[in-house]
């Protein structure tokens, strides 16, 4: 019999990104940048969320925006009337985003900053990003692929929206691992949809116990102000100990 070798390639691309995902983790922490992973599935809510984000941290937090999507740029045009520096990113059927292509995003949004048309050059990189303390990279719609992807992130965030139902923990328990703070969005709908927010908090618990959960309600604005001041807080301490 011929002898042959077995390669694990999620294991090697998984490996290879956690070690570019390092690396800018600590470009970040030079820089000062927050990056923030928002994660959901489509439909979550999360531009919406982002958009109420963003006015609730007027004049405190400093936020730029990479958007990605697999197409369109309604998003990005959306947030960009909410008043934040953004970018869209086209992932050309992509259902996640890894270091490397956050990395992308990120030259591209400083390189959109005033004065520095044209790139930034690679011994300043990000130098456009000064004056953002936080930027946000609203991720592609999934809960799978997304959660296996180290993007460099200072924290990770998940959208879960009422009508998808508190039984997700039990289908996706990945993404409720990886993440810090779990918003539980289109919380003034529950009341209409079989919905248990005490169900999911012990489902969800039993899989992170460090987990922030917060009810929130992106049309109505319930839970913005605890979410807001959470993220402000998060980026201050983040900043005491890099």
């Amino acid at each position: 019999m011929d002898a042959f070798r077995v390669i694990e390639i999620k294991k090697s691309v998984w490996e290879g990104n956690d070690r570019n995902a390092a690396i800018l983790r600590s470009e970040l922490e030079e820089k000062g940048v927050f990056l923030l992973n928002l994660m959901s599935s489509p439909g979550s809510g999360k531009t919406t969320t982002l958009v109420r984000t963003i006015e609730a941290l007027e004049g405190s937090v400093a936020l730029g925006v990479m958007e990605a999507d697999i197409d369109s740029d309604v998003d990005a045009a959306t947030v960009s009337r909410a008043g934040a520096r953004v970018v869209q990113l086209h992932t050309g059927g992509m259902c996640h985003l890894d270091a490397e292509m956050t990395r992308q995003g990120l030259d591209a949004l400083a390189s959109g900053a005033p004065g520095t048309a044209g790139g930034t050059a690679e011994g300043d990189r990000f130098a456009g990003l000064a004056g953002i303390d936080c930027v946000v990279l609203e991720n592609i719609g999934n809960l799978i692929c997304t959660a296996d992807y180290d993007t460099g992130a200072a924290r990770n965030v998940m959208i879960l929206s009422v009508p998808e139902g508190d039984d997700k923990p039990l289908k996706y328990p990945n993404i409720f691992k990886v993440c810090d703070v779990l918003l539980v969005n289109k919380i003034d709908v529950a009341p209409h949809f079989d919905f248990s927010l005490s169900a999911l908090e012990e489902r969800v618990k039993a899989l992170n116990p460090d987990i922030r959960i917060i009810p929130v309600s992106a049309k109505t604005g319930e839970g913005i102000p605890e979410w807001a001041e959470w993220l402000k807080t998060e980026i201050s301490e983040w900043r005491k100990n890099i």
